[in-house]
């Protein structure tokens, strides 16, 4: 109760004191040069600031990824945000997902249990390949995979490292688009449909994969 509190409370404050307004496009364009004299001056406080405001804001599913993720490439450079960001993205994730399971399940399965009955399935019957192309494919909001794999009975642990490693194509995307914040007019800007359409097969070529592979065992057999 005290956790979840803590979390009501801090969801509450994002939105009362509209924090919000601080991760919109406009905002870290005009600050890029005055982060950039901060991170001179500061700079592994800053990175440590940037990771926990990271995690805790993908942890409480709160909006601003996408922007956070264009900052840190514009501040720190394309190696130092993709690790960054990486980590961070990932420990925030895996925690929004111990959140779903342990301590907001009834709540989750109440609010989303119609659209989340289908990752439940992909899980039972392909395992963290499923989850892999979710996160593959960036049509899916990710809070809503953080969410619905709390329903299911993927561990933690793989949950995490799959979660990683399958992110990682669409962080380096945001992150080389962060570099040339100066171009970037729009978010929709970065992807573009051949882009996405490139993601997609990306994303179903592991379950693709492993499709063929139990057919071909199955035909030896």
């Amino acid at each position: 109760m005290l956790l979840l509190g803590t979390m009501g409370i801090l969801i509450a404050l994002f939105f009362i004191f509209d924090l919000n307004q601080y991760l919109t496009l406009e905002t870290i364009k005009a600050r890029q040069q005055d982060l950039h004299m901060l991170y001179n001056e500061h700079t592994l406080a800053l990175l440590a600031g940037y990771a926990a405001v990271y995690i805790l804001s993908t942890a409480l599913s709160l909006p601003g990824a996408t922007i956070l993720t264009l900052a840190g490439a514009a501040v720190f450079g394309f190696w130092t945000a993709l690790i960054v960001v990486s980590f961070a993205s990932s420990i925030g994730a895996s925690l929004a997902c111990i959140v779903s399971r342990y301590l907001l399940r009834d709540w989750v399965r109440s609010r989303f249990g119609n659209r989340l009955q289908r990752m439940d399935e992909g899980i039972a019957h392909e395992g963290p390949f499923y989850l892999f192309t979710l996160r593959l494919v960036p049509v899916i909001p990710f809070f809503l995979i953080n969410l619905g794999m709390g329903l299911t009975s993927l561990p933690i642990r793989t949950f995490y490292w799959v979660s990683q490693l399958g992110m990682l194509p669409g962080t380096a995307v945001y992150v080389n688009a962060g570099k040339e914040l100066g171009k970037i007019d729009s978010l929709s800007a970065i992807l573009s449909p051949s882009l996405l359409a490139s993601f997609v097969l990306l994303g179903f070529f592991p379950l693709a994969a492993k499709k063929t592979l139990a057919f071909m065992r199955k035909r030896n057999r």
